[in-house]
């Protein structure tokens, strides 16, 4: 469901005939642009997509007799339509606005051209309704990858984000991530608003991290580019040692790398987090240490041989 104050409130919309629904039963981030329903052919209309006019279908709307304009409202306006935006701040007829109060549909203004508004729609309707989740973990932006720390409580997610800070880096969120899919593979992450900034640190308390290290210290959302595991160190578990075998997350279809980072007294969590980053950041740019050493070790055996 689409909030129909927010919709208009974000896209900086004036109001021109208000509607009762305060809410869009709207499916998808698409947009419909009706110049084939105002001659007539209705067949396929998406009438469930919010409705956009500009320069051409207004253009066309005037050449038509008072008459003509009539029975093409009355007919489009029939559908259930969840709203009719107007750009270019081209004024409307009467009879639109009338059939349009007749159907309780609402109808905006926008003063942007209309491929510029429908670009900034979409983005907008990308946001509501993409598919959502919330996890118990940490979001930490280390070198510019967003880095989703995951665990049992008191394993030591929010110390490991804490010392992430005090060396440069940026919290997100802790304790609390809300996740949602923007894209087929794209995860953004970011804090509930009333826990925003805060976080929470067994023997202390409550501290707010964003005045006591500054503003540059926190971020408002992230992109979550891996995940990092802690579980306490277990003697008989083997952990990768080489990182030839990529290990991946599903969160909302999307697959994230995945690590698992084994919690023992004297490791330091934060560097190893740090080096984690750089670490993908390089494989993304193509070179992997493993396979690099795994390719040495081969081309010596293979001279041996």
């Amino acid at each position: 469901m689409v909030n129909a104050k927010e919709f208009a409130e974000a896209l900086g919309l004036k109001t021109l005939s208000p509607s009762s629904k305060k809410e869009w039963n709207i499916e998808s981030a698409e947009f419909n642009r009706p110049g084939l329903e105002l001659v007539g052919y209705y067949d396929h209309f998406a009438f469930g997509r919010p409705q956009v006019f500009g320069y051409v279908e207004m253009n066309y709307i005037d050449s038509l007799t008072p008459k003509q304009r009539i029975a093409v409202f009355k007919k489009f306006f029939a559908y259930p339509l969840p709203c009719v935006t107007v750009c270019r701040s081209i004024q409307p007829p009467a009879e639109f606005l009338e059939e349009a109060r007749q159907n309780d549909v609402a109808v905006f203004s926008s003063d942007e051209p209309t491929t510029k508004f429908i670009v900034n729609a979409i983005l907008f309707l990308n946001n509501v309704l993409a598919p959502r989740t919330t996890m118990h973990a940490v979001l930490v932006d280390v070198y510019g990858v967003g880095v989703l720390i995951t665990g049992e409580s008191g394993v030591g997610k929010s110390e490991s984000a804490l010392e992430l800070v005090k060396r440069g880096h940026q919290l997100v969120a802790d304790d609390v991530v809300d996740i949602r899919r923007v894209s087929d593979n794209r995860l953004i992450g970011e804090a509930p608003e009333t826990v925003r900034h805060f976080m929470e640190i067994r023997g202390i308390g409550i501290i707010d991290i964003r005045q006591l290290y500054g503003v540059g210290s926190v971020l408002m959302n992230k992109a979550i580019d891996m995940a990092v595991h802690l579980e306490n160190w277990k003697e008989k578990k083997e952990y990768d040692r080489l990182g030839l075998d990529e290990e991946y997350i599903d969160i909302l279809g999307v697959r994230i790398p995945h690590l698992v980072m084994p919690v023992k007294p004297g490791r330091n969590l934060s560097i190893i987090i740090e080096v984690a980053s750089r670490n993908f950041s390089l494989k993304k740019l193509g070179y992997s240490a493993a396979r690099e050493l795994d390719k040495r070790l081969n081309d010596m055996m293979t001279r041996n041989k």
